[in-house]
């Protein structure tokens, strides 16, 4: 719901503040005090062309600023943080500005903005309808749409069955269009699998086995080199030779010279049975490393067959993988996905016994979706129909179209989005049978047409009613929507132009009625739609010979009453138009009781 609008340097309007609140607000004011400025402010809002010319003299930026209360409009709040923006205590402000040479900028939440994302985030709250506006309802998809939230449940239970079937059908064809178109694209994939799985199959490698080769490689290529080490080795902690030193004496001698005098002092005690330990340490390593000499043998036979096993190993890690483990693993997925490439024409068969039913399955949910709209908009257009006679066109009539999308029959059923098959109504373009196409609303085409007088026909809205008559329609077709609209704030501008008397006060009653659910905003010329009120708004110019402005007025009961007095006779003073406006005020009092 809008809160506030304010308003500078746009038109006549130097600056201005306008509160809103809920239910239906009025705006009024003599011809030519800027009542059209602030329809015009909207619009920008709303993210409609900004006009240069609407800058005020003498300014160099026209700029408007809206306040969303957006605590029950979660939509809006995501679009805001999306767009960058903050929301304070679930509020949000909107602004847009126009210099003077044709510059704009738009602000949602604090941050600046494309036009188009204020329009995005603003648009799908306020529904403009004045004589020169594009109107939200002469769009089809809204058309439709609001045809579907009138039939209630019974049209929202068939539009989900069927949406849920188009969503299957669609997947269905979409697997079977890439089985099918790249059908070879699959068989090359296949062979490919087909080779690599035979080369590894070949091989037959075992995992973590490309590792071990390699160390048992190295070891079979240094053979020579490793025995003659552990020789070495040997022979310096333990020589055969007596005359030669080795590690084992030395620590002998050490311990012998000790273990003579350990009688004398404790350390020398600790330290020689210290040298005890390593003699026997050494005595131990000089075992292992004479048997690792001992076992260490040169296989030139061993060691070809290790290197060739290594290279088939090496050949596969070059192709499918790293590693040996990796090479297991993609045989793995690639014998899965083989399995899946040759049921290729098992699996087509399937798609196309799966498309043919839900194909099926899809014109039966089409055709009771149809049905059901075809019920609903009956009803539809007979409800506006009765409003339009209480706002004074009583011959007009609306009518609901619902028609569906016929079509020639495909070359085949094999065509992509192929439309649907159903029995002929003797309308259709073949022998005993019809072709519909379809979308993921259902199969049918939503216009709302107006017969403007007795014996006219029905034509699209914008061609069938004059400006001010689209107006009123538009009022009524609000009306009998109310109750399912999405649009939280409704306005009209001067939807009353044409009328007068009676049909003036059904006009009144029925925005009135249209504020019960809606916030409504309407600028009018006539007491008796301003008398239903719930906020009155005046617009008064006022000039010092040289500038003229314009401000904007909330007006008590007193007020009001001189108000409608003025647009009742042009004078405030009158008692007798003062009476007239109090009855007015009551009349209205009573009606919206």
């Amino acid at each position: 719901m809008l809160e506030e609008i304010r308003i500078s340097g746009l038109g006549i309007i130097e600056s201005s503040t306008l509160e809103l609140g809920p239910g239906l607000t009025v705006v009024t004011g003599e011809t030519g005090a800027g009542k059209t400025m602030i329809v015009t402010a909207l619009g920008l809002l709303l993210g409609g062309r900004g006009d240069a010319g609407a800058v005020r003299k003498g300014k160099k930026t026209a700029r408007v600023e809206g306040v969303i209360d957006a605590r029950s409009l979660p939509a809006v709040i995501e679009a805001t943080e999306e767009a960058g923006g903050e929301v304070e205590e679930g509020r949000v402000l909107v602004a847009r500005t126009v210099a003077a040479e044709g510059r704009a900028r738009a602000y949602v939440g604090g941050a600046t903005v494309p036009v188009a994302t204020l329009g995005s985030v603003t648009s799908p709250l306020v529904a403009v309808h004045g004589q020169s506006d594009q109107h939200r309802l002469l769009q089809p998809r809204a058309q439709r749409d609001s045809l579907d939230r009138f039939g209630g449940d019974a049209v929202a239970k068939l539009l989900t069955a069927y949406r849920e079937l188009h969503t299957e059908l669609r997947v269905v064809e979409r697997e079977l269009d890439e089985v099918t178109t790249h059908a070879r694209e699959r068989a090359q994939e296949a062979d490919l699998l087909r080779f690599g799985l035979g080369e590894i199959e070949a091989v037959s490698p075992e995992a973590g086995e490309d590792a071990t080769l390699a160390q048992e490689e190295e070891k079979l290529g240094y053979a020579d080199t490793l025995r003659t080490a552990a020789e070495q080795a040997r022979e310096a902690l333990s020589s055969e030779d007596i005359d030669s030193p080795d590690a084992l004496g030395a620590v002998s001698v050490a311990k012998q010279a000790l273990e003579s005098v350990r009688d004398h002092d404790p350390d020398a005690a600790a330290l020689a049975e210290r040298l005890a330990e390593v003699t026997y340490l050494l005595s131990d390593v000089a075992a292992d490393v004479a048997s690792y000499a001992t076992g260490v043998e040169t296989d030139p036979a061993r060691l070809a067959v290790v290197s060739e096993r290594r290279a088939a190993l090496t050949a596969l890690t070059r192709k499918y993988g790293e590693t040996i483990d990796e090479v297991l693993a993609w045989s793995e997925t690639g014998a899965k996905r083989l399995l899946e490439l040759d049921s290729d024409d098992e699996r087509i068969e399937e798609l196309k016994n799966e498309r043919t039913r839900l194909r099926a399955d899809l014109a039966d949910a089409g055709a009771m979706l149809s049905t059901a709209r075809t019920d609903a908009a009956g009803a539809l257009a007979e409800a506006v129909s009765d409003e339009l006679t209480g706002l004074a066109m009583p011959h007009a009539r609306l009518v609901v179209d619902v028609r569906q999308k016929e079509t020639d029959a495909p070359a085949s059923e094999d065509e992509p989005h192929a439309p649907l098959r159903f029995p002929s109504s003797g309308k259709g373009k073949g022998k005993g049978e019809r072709w519909l196409r379809y979308g993921s609303n259902g199969l049918d085409e939503i216009e709302l047409l107006l017969a403007a007088n007795t014996g006219s026909e029905p034509r699209p809205l914008h061609k069938g009613a004059s400006g001010g008559e689209l107006s009123r329609v538009m009022l009524a077709i609000e009306v009998v929507l109310a109750a399912t609209s999405p649009v939280p704030t409704f306005v009209f501008d001067e939807v009353d132009a044409g009328v007068g008397g009676t049909a003036a006060v059904e006009i009144g009653r029925r925005l009135a009625h249209l504020a019960r659910t809606a916030q409504v905003l309407v600028v009018t010329h006539l007491p008796q739609v301003a008398a239903f009120a719930d906020h009155h708004v005046a617009v008064e110019k006022t000039s010092d010979g040289v500038v003229t402005s314009s401000g904007l007025t909330v007006l008590d009961d007193e007020a009001r009453e001189r108000e409608l007095s003025r647009m009742l006779a042009g004078l405030t003073a009158s008692d007798t138009a003062i009476a007239h406006a109090r009855e007015l005020l009551e009349v209205a009092r009573s009606a919206k009781a």
